[in-house]
Formats: C-alpha cells, sequence, structure tokens
C-alpha cells in the first residue's frame, strides 16, 4: 500500500475516533434536561451528531424512555475505525 492511502487511512481512523468522542459529549450532555440544544455550544454538537443518530433511531426505537441506537452507532465507529487503523498498521508490515 501506498504512503498516501496509508495517510487517507489513518486519518479516517483518527476522524471516526474524534467523532466517536464527540457522540459520546453529545450523550452525556442529553443526560442534563436543562440544556438549551439552540444555544451556540450545544447547538453545533448537536447538529454534528444527530443526522448519524437519526440513522439508527429510525430501526431502534427508545425501549421504555430509554435510546439505546447510541451504544450501535458507536460500536459502529469503533468497528471502522479499527478496520481502518488495521489497514494502515498492515502497510507498514507491522
Amino acid at each position: 500500500m501506498n504512503s498516501s492511502v496509508a495517510l487517507l487511512t489513518d486519518t479516517f481512523a483518527t476522524f471516526l475516533n474524534i467523532y466517536v468522542v464527540l457522540l459520546i459529549f453529545r450523550i452525556l450532555l442529553s443526560w442534563f434536561p436543562n440544556i438549551s440544544w439552540s444555544d451556540p455550544p450545544f447547538s453545533i454538537v448537536s447538529q454534528l451528531t444527530d443526522p448519524y443518530l437519526n440513522l439508527f433511531r429510525s430501526f431502534i426505537p427508545p425501549l421504555g424512555g430509554m435510546d439505546f441506537s447510541p451504544i450501535l452507532a458507536i460500536f459502529l465507529l469503533q468497528f471502522l475505525a479499527q478496520i481502518f487503523s488495521s489497514l494502515q498498521q498492515g502497510s507498514y508490515g507491522i
């Protein structure tokens, strides 16, 4: 694998890991009911994460008021990040 592809896979894996942290931050913020999602710092987080989370919310309904869709969303991102990390590591012969 050439170095540009290795750089691309490494960058994408890093992006996925950062997005997972952003999702976890969004989930933790959802535990505070007094947060206004229209305020600038929170609206940015919501705009970045909700489209991805809504994909999973469309086929995993909230069960008893508990939303389990973020768990599946995070697992999928971590799985993809692991795949891209292993592709990148394989390019160096590790």
